[in-house]
């Protein structure tokens, strides 16, 4: 049996309560996101329900891009994100596990790939 452990987060910015002083959703400390880095990020629900799980060579533009696009998955969730934690993996196939794992271990809301629980 193989053995995986989820990553503790390198990362965590959180929704301020004044968020006319960010144009994204309140948050306001995604520079503390590497642009460079690659790795996995997880946006959870003011009661720390996992809601969506993802990975990206570049974590800073991807995290952006939840919240401006218009096809993401959390595109009509992006209310409920109040704290995005980001763990940096460098190895393209370790994050694909951990996001893998995450997702199925901890059931997040929102990811509709690679769910094997349901």
């Amino acid at each position: 049996m193989i053995n995986i452990t989820i990553p503790t987060a390198d990362v965590t910015i959180t929704k301020q309560i004044n968020p006319e002083l960010s144009h994204i959703y309140g948050f306001t400390d995604f520079h503390l996101i590497s642009r460079e880095t690659g790795g996995i990020f997880m946006f959870y629900n003011e009661q720390d329900e996992l809601l969506f799980v993802g990975k990206a060579r570049k974590l800073r533009p991807r995290v952006k891009k939840h919240f401006e696009d218009t096809v993401s998955p959390i595109k009509d969730h992006r209310d409920e994100v109040t704290k995005i934690e980001v763990c940096l993996i460098d190895n393209a196939m370790d994050r694909e596990i951990y996001e893998t794992y995450i997702i199925n271990t901890l059931h997040a809301k929102y990811n509709v790939e690679k769910v094997f629980y349901k």
